[in-house]
């Protein structure tokens, strides 16, 4: 997939380059939606912190991994999609990463919380009363359409 970047690379903007975007939401016990997500948005640079191969013995991994996303998180050319998908899992980590975005006017998000997400009200609610005409949307395709929709509006 040409333009795709998984964790652990880096990818440093350049002139010239398609949009990028960073797949934000759950990663630890939920489906690898992130494949779909990065399948549908052929053209555009994916930004995937979720890794084929996670080294869990590996203490130094965890830390790089937060690194990773923090630099990609705060690329000011990055559109940052959020899916929160259907499960028991909270995604706090996503849900910290979805807060700073809300507080951050200058930020570029996409938001889609599957109504099975155990904490979509509160994505909604919190989303309506940061950015109050910012949408949440209900499916993984309505989320990539959003997507496509705002990358090609600039």
């Amino acid at each position: 997939m040409n333009g795709y970047f998984e964790a652990p690379d880096y990818y440093e903007p350049a002139p010239g380059d398609p949009p990028a975007v960073f797949l934000a939401g759950g990663i630890t016990g939920v489906e690898d939606w992130q494949r779909r997500a990065a399948a549908a948005l052929g053209g555009a640079i994916v930004l995937n912190p979720r890794r084929r191969h996670f080294p869990m013995d590996d203490p130094a991994q965890a830390p790089a991994q937060i690194a990773w996303e923090h630099h990609h998180l705060h690329l000011p050319e990055v559109l940052t999609m959020f899916w929160f998908p259907a499960g028991d899992s909270m995604q706090p980590i996503a849900l910290l990463e979805l807060g700073a975005a809300l507080d951050n006017p200058a930020r570029r998000i996409v938001i889609g919380a599957d109504p099975g997400y155990p904490r979509a009200e509160d994505v909604r609610v919190q989303t309506r009363l940061a950015r109050p005409g910012e949408l949440v949307h209900p499916t993984l395709p309505a989320t990539l359409t959003a997507v496509h929709e705002r990358l090609t509006a600039g």
